[in-house]
């Protein structure tokens, strides 16, 4: 393994929320997951959209009519394509160019990070980890689209592009945020996955998208980092748990049934010193997050590590090896909500290393 972490249940953000001030922002998570700092991405603000806030620095980018897209029918395109991947090439044989490159966040897109290395310079204790996140290619790929209206996966040299587009943004994250010295964790985001064999996704193979996501998840590893997946619904969780990431990141509170029938892979996962970010923080209905106490929650977390357990697990080294996180992302919940959730899976972690 390329870390040394024992995330033993300690909290974990997972990277949105409902605000318009990073500096604010940074200072909030400072105030509930100190442990573990992250960069906070703001929906209110356009150019942080899952998609919108890595596409600067794609080829072949128009905004046109109000919506932008790949124009692949422009005279320019296919000198676009080559320069970037001139760019890709050079970038990743030699990756100090990064910070310099089409790859890095910007500074209008790069807010969140600016904010958090602010705040990474003003901590008087390392923290545990630090933690950045990119979207994932299959989200990413999906919600681009052509000038046709077609989603760039189905295009195998513009997936390509962004999958390298998004590995090196990743490796730009580790580097500018390696600062503190402690291990840098990037989170792949793929709400997409969620549609993995539906309609929507129905010519989609599961060896397409093991290879994107092993793509990315072998550049953030190429620079010391851990590579997290989060998905936000159901999914094949088989797919998710070969991908080579560290961290599986799920819904834990709506989706723990589905999950746990995958247990020899989760068991395997598991052995090879992995870790499970679980998502029992419900974030979905603001009435489930207004009824759910800590109480509530510990009794629900302690019957599914019971379960967990049932496959072979022994119980200590389940509780060493796992994370406890909202179910989701909190930028379309109220400023209130997102507060109780923050306060919840602190102090829900906080009861739960108190009874290991």
């Amino acid at each position: 393994m390329l870390h040394t972490l024992t995330p033993g249940c300690l909290p974990l953000l997972i990277g949105s929320l409902p605000m318009n001030d990073h500096l604010a922002a940074s200072r909030l998570i400072m105030d509930y997951t100190p442990t573990i700092p992250l960069w906070i991405q703001l929906p209110v603000i356009p150019e942080e959209g899952m998609v919108p806030q890595f596409l600067p620095g794609m080829p072949g980018v128009v905004s046109q009519g109000g919506k932008t897209f790949i124009d692949t029918a422009a005279d320019s395109f296919d000198d676009d394509l080559l320069l970037f991947f001139e760019d890709y090439m050079a970038t990743h044989e030699d990756p100090d160019r990064l910070p310099a490159s089409r790859f890095a966040l910007t500074e209008t897109t790069g807010k969140g990070v600016a904010a958090l290395l602010d705040t990474l310079g003003r901590m008087k204790t390392q923290p545990v980890a630090v933690k950045g996140q990119v979207t994932g290619p299959v989200t990413f790929c999906t919600g681009v689209k052509d000038q046709a209206g077609r989603a760039i996966f189905y295009n195998e040299t513009l997936r390509e592009a962004a999958v390298k587009h998004l590995a090196l943004n990743a490796r730009w994250q580790i580097r500018t945020l390696s600062g503190p010295g402690c291990p840098v964790i990037i989170f792949i985001d793929e709400p997409a996955l969620a549609g993995f064999g539906s309609s929507e996704l129905i010519s989609i193979s599961k060896e397409s998208i093991l290879g994107c996501l092993k793509e990315v998840v072998d550049a953030i590893h190429a620079d010391g980092g851990l590579a997290g997946i989060h998905v936000c619904a159901n999914t094949d969780w088989s797919l998710v748990l070969e991908s080579g990431a560290d961290i599986v990141n799920f819904d834990a509170y709506a989706y723990f049934d589905r999950f746990v029938l995958y247990g020899s892979q989760i068991r395997e996962f598991l052995a090879a010193g992995r870790f499970l970010a679980w998502g029992i923080v419900p974030t979905l209905k603001p009435e489930v997050i207004e009824r759910e106490t800590v109480d509530s929650l510990h009794a629900a977390m302690m019957e599914r590590f019971r379960q967990i357990e049932s496959l072979g697990i022994a119980p200590a080294d389940l509780r060493a090896q796992s994370f406890i996180t909202p179910s989701c992302g909190l930028g379309s919940l109220s400023l209130d909500l997102a507060n109780r959730v923050l306060a919840l899976t602190r102090d829900l972690s906080s009861t739960i290393r108190e009874t290991v």
